[in-house]
């Protein structure tokens, strides 16, 4: 069974990549998801915030006033936790490459366009075979309007496609007004890859405590469904490359993808619940799933029930969302 595929121009074993997480921080930890059949490792992110504060000023500033009042005391993550410098990533990407087989996909973590061509020279420089841009920005601002936002990314893409000759892939928000326009306009700007979709993490609240607190949820197979409806949208629509990612748990989650148009399938969530060794787990189901479909290889496969196959994209969406709500009236159940 010929499971490669190729991703940004990058040809790999088979479409199970490992995506940002912290099992992406420690070598060892890599080299267990590279033996598992990981084809590929991106990165744990470097944040801009990271770049932009010299590691001793963020240190003191972290440490000042800790121990002078009781609030104080734990605010803070320790230090080890929480500041990886761009030095100490620089020299992380060389040692990954040294010791895998696999290419290493640098992650950078931005909100605007300042420093980035600089880092993302030298992380090219370091040994990364690639970029992917994880760009976080929540316009909080009701003057900012919706183009300005979507400029914001079309900048940090065209400031860092200049500084490199490698691939470069963008993380895509699902909140864009129009996804397949902004997808047109990342490709134009110079996106090898589109990356669907961003999961971004969304705060609580503790009614008891009056306090807003971080709450990071794993995602489940449900969460594809997302990704799955774009892939297959945007396949064959655009020249570069697609991954999904948010839900990939599953041999039979990254059929579904790879027949929606996927390249490949980023692995997160599955990853930290079950262990690097789960991309074995699902390469296996995958190819027990083509084989009993009679597939010979992930290309034959791909995009198989993409919309490229459909007349009326549209019309087959509002169709299908009719035929789903009426299911769900007429039975009670969903069918």
């Amino acid at each position: 069974m010929d499971l490669s595929t190729s991703y940004m121009g990058l040809r790999l074993s088979s479409p199970l990549v490992a995506s940002p997480s912290p099992l992406s921080h420690d070598l060892d930890t890599v080299r267990r998801l590279e033996d598992a059949g990981a084809a590929a490792v991106v990165m744990h992110s470097l944040f801009e915030e990271q770049i932009q504060y010299d590691v001793r000023q963020l240190n003191y500033f972290l440490e000042y006033g800790t121990e002078r009042f009781p609030e104080s005391l734990t605010y803070f993550p320790d230090k080890p936790d929480y500041v990886t410098g761009p030095e100490e990533y620089l020299a992380k990407i060389s040692r990954f490459r040294e010791a895998l087989g696999i290419p290493v996909i640098a992650s950078l973590n931005a909100v605007s366009k300042s420093g980035w061509a600089e880092y993302a020279a030298q992380m090219q420089q370091a040994g990364a075979n690639a970029l992917e841009l994880n760009i976080y920005f929540l316009p909080t601002n009701p003057q900012v309007s919706g183009h300005e936002i979507e400029q914001v990314h079309l900048d940090i893409l065209q400031t860092v496609k200049a500084a490199v000759s490698i691939p470069v892939a963008v993380k895509m928000s699902p909140f864009f007004s129009s996804i397949s326009n902004m997808a047109h306009q990342l490709v134009e700007a110079g996106a090898d890859a589109l990356v669907l979709f961003n999961r971004f993490y969304q705060p609580d609240i503790d009614v008891e405590n009056l306090e807003v607190r971080p709450r990071l949820v794993l995602s489940t197979s449900e969460d594809n469904r997302l990704p799955l409806r774009w892939i297959a949208i945007l396949f064959g629509r655009t020249a570069a490359s697609l991954a999904a990612t948010s839900g990939i748990h599953t041999g039979r989650d990254a059929v579904k993808l790879v027949m929606g148009g996927a390249d490949v399938t980023m692995m997160c969530s599955a990853l930290l619940r079950n262990g690097p060794g789960h991309i074995a787990t699902v390469q296996e189901q995958m190819t027990a799933i083509m084989e009993e479909m009679e597939y010979e290889s992930l290309e034959q496969m791909k995009g198989v029930l993409s919309h490229r196959n459909t007349a009326e994209p549209a019309a087959f969406e509002r169709a299908n969302y009719m035929k789903t709500l009426q299911s769900f009236v007429a039975t009670g159940t969903l069918e």
